[in-house]
Formats: C-alpha cells, sequence, structure tokens
C-alpha cells in the first residue's frame, strides 16, 4: 500500500479545514463532519483554535482511499504562523493549495506558492466555496494561471468524463511524446490520463478542480482525483532515515518528537542518530506513537513513508535528519518582530524560563533569549495575533499569566569593507591571543567562519576551540547592539602557552577579536524589507506609488491593463507592517496587498533608530575590545585602538 503525505495549504479562511473534514468523513475516518462555526472540528483540536475559528498548530489524520493510505498535514493559513506551516512542507509528497472562488489568489497564497515551488513539491489545487455570492471559478483559474503558473489545469468534475480536446492540447504540449501523438491524430483519453501522474510529480502541471467543502459539493470527485494522479516510491529495505517537523510536549512534559520515514523500518527500542555535524548523539526510542488527530496507538515499529512520533529523543529540533539523514534544513521565514515578556510575581522567573524552553524548542523562531544585563526575557514573532495566542497557551497549559510588550522592529548589524581584529586575553595565570581577518559577507549569509591558521601557530584543537566560540553565540553590532549578520570572520594566527593556557582563554581572545575588529570597521544598520505586490484599480496608480515612494519603498515599473495594474516592489518592514488599512482606504476598499519577508537592506532610517535604541557600546557588559596584557606580574587593559601595537604575534 503507498504511503502518501498530503498537506492542505491555504489563506486563512479559505475552507482549508472544512475540507479536511470532508475528505476525512468521506474515506470513513469520522463518523460526523465537524464544522470551525460549531467548534467541533476533527483537526483544530485545541481551545485557541476552536475559539477563534482558525488553525493555529499543524495537526495530522490518517485516511485509506482505496490502494493508498494517506497521512493528512492541516496547516496554519494565517501569515502569523507560517513557521509552522513551513516545517511541514519539508515531509510532503503533494500539496493541495485550497483557495476561495470569490476571493481568488491572496496574499498568503503567493507566499504559499513560493514556498511549495522552492521545496518542488507536487501541488493540486482546489477552488473552494463555489457555492457563494460571487463566486467564479474560472476567473481563480485565470488568476492561478496569471499570478501562480501557466501549467495550471482544470480537469473534469466527474470521474471518467471525457477530456475536451482543449484540456489535451493543453496537457500535450507540456509532453513531448503526447504532441507528438496529438499531431499524428493519436491521443486517446487513456493514454493522456496516464501521463497525468508523472507530469504532476515533475511539476509540469498543477490540476485544479471545484466545488465546495461546506456543502459536500466536489470532494468526492477530488479524491478520486488524488487517488489517480498521486503515488510515492518509499524503500523499506534500506537502514533507517526520517526527518523531525514537529516538537510537542504531553501533559507530564514529555518531549514528543514528530517523524516522516524516507526509507527503511524503525523499530521500538532501537538506537537513533540524530542532530548533524561532528557533534550527532544517539538516542534509544523508547516509545513509537501513530497519530490520528489528537489520539494516538502505541506501535512497535514504523516504516518508510509514514508519519509518527517516537519518545525519546530528547534535543533534536526541526529540520534536523535522524538515522542515515544526516542534513538539517533551515526555516526560510524569519520573524522580523521581537516583543518583551513582562511578568510579575506570583510568576517565577524559572518557571517562566521552563515554559519558554518547551515553546523554543517547538518552534525554533521564537528564538528565546534572556537578556542578562536588562534582566529582560525577549522572543521574536511574526506578528501581534502570535502575540495573542503565546498569552493564551502560557495561561492555560502552564497557567501562567504574563503579558507582551509592543512588538519592535528586529534590527541587524553588519559591516562594510575589510578589517583586522586583534585580542589578547593574559590576566595572571592565563594566555591566548588570536588574530582575525573581518569582512562583508552576503546578504542572508549570517556569520561563517574561515580557519587559515597554520598548524604551526597554533595547535588544531585551540583554533577549533576559536571556531566554535565565535559561532556558538550570537554576538552584536556596535550601533544598537542588534544581532550581528553577513560577516566572514577568518583565524589568521593565534598563539597560546604551555603552561598557562586554560579553559575559556581562546574565548575571551577570540570575542574581544571580533570587536577590536568592529570597532575600526565601518559599521552597517540592517533592516528587514518586504517583497511587495499590490493589485489595485488603474486610477489609483499615481497615488499609490507617491504613498510607496514616501514611505522609502521601491518599485518596478507597474504592469497595467484596461482597468487593473499590478506594481511591485521593496519596501520597509518598519513603514509597512501595517499598510493594508492604508491602502484600504486609498483605494476604497479595492486593492489587494501581499507582502512577503524578502530579508535584510540597510536601514533607511538608521539615525533615527540609533537614536530611540540609545545603546551604549561602553556601558554593555558583555561588550569589551580592550585587551588584556601581564607585564611583572600584573595585568593591565590596552584599548582597541592601542591593542595592535601591544600583540605578540607580528602583526600581518
Amino acid at each position: 500500500m503507498n504511503n502518501i503525505t498530503v498537506g492542505l495549504l491555504a489563506h486563512v479562511d479559505a475552507g482549508k479545514t472544512t475540507f479536511a473534514e470532508q475528505m476525512l468523513y468521506h474515506t470513513e475516518t469520522i463518523r460526523s463532519r465537524g464544522r470551525v462555526d460549531h467548534q467541533d472540528t476533527f483537526m483544530d483540536t485545541h481551545e485557541i483554535e476552536k475559539a477563534r475559528g482558525i488553525t493555529v498548530f499543524a495537526d495530522q489524520a490518517e485516511f485509506v482511499y482505496k490502494d493508498s493510505r494517506y497521512f493528512l498535514l492541516d496547516t496554519p493559513g494565517h501569515v502569523d504562523f507560517s513557521p509552522e506551516m513551513e516545517r511541514c512542507l519539508q515531509v510532503l509528497d503533494y500539496a493541495v493549495v485550497i483557495l476561495s472562488a470569490v476571493e481568488g489568489v491572496e496574499s498568503h497564497t503567493e507566499t504559499v506558492w513560493q514556498l511549495l515551488r522552492q521545496h518542488n513539491i507536487p501541488t493540486l489545487f482546489f477552488i473552494n466555496k463555489t457555492d457563494r455570492a460571487g463566486a467564479d471559478p474560472q476567473r481563480v483559474l485565470e488568476e492561478i494561471r496569471q499570478q501562480l503558473s501557466g501549467n495550471a489545469l482544470m480537469l473534469p468534475q466527474l470521474p471518467g468524463e471525457a477530456l475536451t480536446d482543449e484540456l489535451r492540447v493543453f496537457i500535450a504540449e507540456r509532453d513531448d511524446a503526447l504532441l507528438e501523438m496529438y499531431l499524428e491524430g493519436a491521443l486517446p483519453d487513456n493514454v493522456c490520463r496516464s501521463a497525468l501522474p508523472d507530469m504532476l510529480k515533475r511539476g509540469d502541471i498543477f490540476p485544479c478542480m471545484q466545488g465546495s467543502a461546506l456543502l459536500d459539493q466536489g470532494v468526492d470527485g477530488f479524491l478520486e482525483v488524488l487517488n489517480a494522479l498521486t503515488f510515492t516510491e518509499y524503500d523499506h529495505e534500506l537502514p533507517f532515515a526520517g526527518r523531525v517537523y514537529k516538537i510537542r510536549h504531553d501533559d507530564k512534559g514529555t518531549r514528543i518528537t514528530y517523524i516522516k520515514a524516507l526509507q527503511g523500518v524503525l523499530k521500538n527500542r532501537d538506537n537513533l542518530m540524530y542532530g548533524h555535524g561532528p557533534e550527532r548523539v544517539s538516542a534509544r526510542v523508547t516509545g513509537i506513537r501513530k497519530y490520528n488527530g489528537t489520539k494516538y496507538i502505541s506501535a512497535d515499529w514504523a516504516a518508510a513513508g509514514e508519519l509518527f512520533a517516537v519518545v525519546g529523543l530528547t534535543e533534536a529540533l526541526p529540520g534536523e535528519g535522524v538515522g542515515e539523514l544526516t542534513d538539517s534544513q533551515e526555516s526560510g521565514l524569519i520573524p522580523t518582530l521581537k516583543s518583551k515578556v513582562l511578568f510579575e510575581p506570583p510568576v517565577h522567573l524559572k518557571e517562566l524560563m521552563n515554559a519558554f524552553g518547551q515553546l523554543g524548542a517547538e518552534d525554533p523562531s521564537l528564538n528565546v533569549s534572556w537578556d542578562e544585563e536588562l534582566q529582560e526575557l525577549h522572543i521574536h514573532v511574526m506578528g501581534g495575533i502570535q502575540l495573542e495566542i503565546l498569552e493564551q497557551i502560557m495561561a492555560e497549559r502552564f497557567r501562567l499569566r504574563i503579558a507582551f510588550g509592543p512588538p519592535e522592529i528586529l534590527y541587524k548589524e553588519t559591516i562594510t569593507g575589510t578589517v583586522y581584529g586583534y585580542g589578547h586575553f593574559e590576566p595572571l595565570g592565563h594566555y591566548a591571543e588570536v588574530h582575525l581577518k573581518l569582512e562583508a559577507g552576503d546578504r542572508g549569509s549570517g556569520i561563517t567562519f574561515i580557519n587559515s591558521c597554520h598548524p604551526d601557530d597554533l595547535a588544531v584543537g585551540y583554533q577549533h576551540q576559536i571556531g566554535q566560540h565565535l559561532l556558538e553565540s550570537s554576538h552584536h553590532g556596535l550601533l544598537t547592539g542588534s544581532p550581528l549578520t553577513d560577516l566572514k570572520i577568518t583565524l589568521l594566527s593565534g598563539r597560546a602557552h604551555n603552561k598557562h593556557t586554560s579553559g575559556g582563554d581562546f574565548r575571551e581572545a577570540a570575542y574581544r577579536a571580533l570587536r577590536q575588529g568592529l570597532e575600526q570597521a565601518v559599521n552597517l544598520l540592517l533592516e528587514p524589507v518586504y517583497d511587495l505586490k499590490l493589485r489595485i484599480d488603474s486610477d489609483y496608480v499615481g497615488k499609490v506609488m507617491s504613498d510607496i515612494q514616501q514611505a522609502s519603498g521601491s518599485f518596478n515599473p507597474p504592469e497595467i491593463t484596461e482597468s487593473k495594474a499590478v506594481i511591485t516592489g521593496t519596501v520597509p518592514v518598519a513603514s509597512f507592517m501595517n499598510y493594508g488599512v492604508r491602502l484600504a482606504s486609498m483605494t476604497q476598499g479595492k486593492g489587494s496587498l501581499s507582502l512577503r519577508v524578502a530579508g535584510y537592506q540597510p536601514c533607511h532610517q538608521t539615525e533615527t533608530v540609533i537614536q530611540q535604541r540609545n545603546y551604549n557600546k561602553n556601558a554593555d557588559p558583555a561588550y569589551s575590545s580592550t585587551s588584556i596584557f601581564c607585564a611583572k606580574g600584573q595585568a593591565y587593559p590596552v584599548p582597541w585602538d592601542e591593542a595592535e601595537q601591544h600583540m605578540h604575534i607580528k602583526v600581518r
């Protein structure tokens, strides 16, 4: 039997969860169909989801249809929970994108589509809500073709219904062998249909169906199409390999690791390798669970193609490979906001850190951090709705009453050009010296480390220590104290002492070398930016373009048709976080806005941000560019601008 993982994705309110209910009902997985407005759906199991009527957590179900077993992942549709959705993409065999027949392609639909294409996931569409006033499936199909892919095609609604000549031409044009048969006048329906599964798998076509999930129209036909067009080829004989796609904790705090098996078989009590790089660890699987909604059964084994969960892996993170799979997939959706956690007695810091430790394991994009100097706990988030949900989770799950400060833009810092940094750490009984080269890295590259130090200058073990110290910690810049990024650090040389070098000496010297280099560099403040896409009536083009320009955005020449215009560009998150309200006011509610985080660019208001942050590098106890030397049994500090002349290794 085929094991096939299918993900449901959509813009919020497109009817995704209702569609999932119908699929489960038609395959006899559930006895009655729940409704979002009745708060009784099989997939939205959390009280928060029921109360708000939106999917927050990616939950799964299992059903059998004809000769295949399907693992269904219902993913969040709200943009604030996009990282949860993206983690699921790493384990999908196929995706189904749900669109409303009234609203059509919306902003988050485009974000979902771009992610699906990055992951090369075969995709089908279901145009939902055809029963509503204003529904126009044909218009939505054209929107899909214009805005997402020209390879979308509407399939017949009834199983076995003959393909039209137009449809056969459409399919034949995307396959050389079929086109040759068509031109020779010999392309029967059965040959055309038999080619569709491979064409879908390759991304040559994106089949569409239509109906109303609420009224149970078109779901039977979609299941037929899904079964006819999808297949997988997993090998059960190979050594086990899988990927972690979700972390949860049960009521007792036990860590549950959700895995997609990509090959082989995993048995209960097996030892399983996980993590990536040289620090992979082995842990014994103490339980295998197979979930269907909130319920699970304990199992003795799990095989290739299945979704399951294990107990026993205490440190595995979403995206990591397990078993024979050693790589790790990072999220492409980066939070652009940070917020301070507000709490007071009787909430204790230890309780709070434990709770956020669990949440941080479940959602690494939160990037939970404690600021020792300010005695503040910070998290990174996608938006305000996420903060509201987190407040509820802390109250209901952990019984902790907290609040959050207003979300702030998450700025970053880097440098331009190339500088050299020197650090020396020699208080009495200690010794370490480090020489670094700092260069501006490519945008989005983060911190990279290159070792160019010769073993004759410094033992290899110490070299590895320096690299680990420079990569293990998140460093901050000099302008606002924001995280440092897009920096290439090269270890040039170093020196140890046979007797006195110990412990964290190279950590201290490496940090001082990094910061001494930053003091010499031209530092650059970076801000998060969106890729912008606007659809407006042509009458508003001039007004909207002027408004974008005044808000420090940039745009390409607009694409204008008779009555509509599409404007694309790049805009600062700081200016456009709440732009939807402003656009609706300017266009009398007729504009459509799509914003997608597109990384970081030089800040458009550097001086203003520096003044607002009021960061004083000299008052930051975690920051020191001063080297420590020793003479006549007495340690003494040397400021960064004099350190180069005091170094024991000949500089450059």
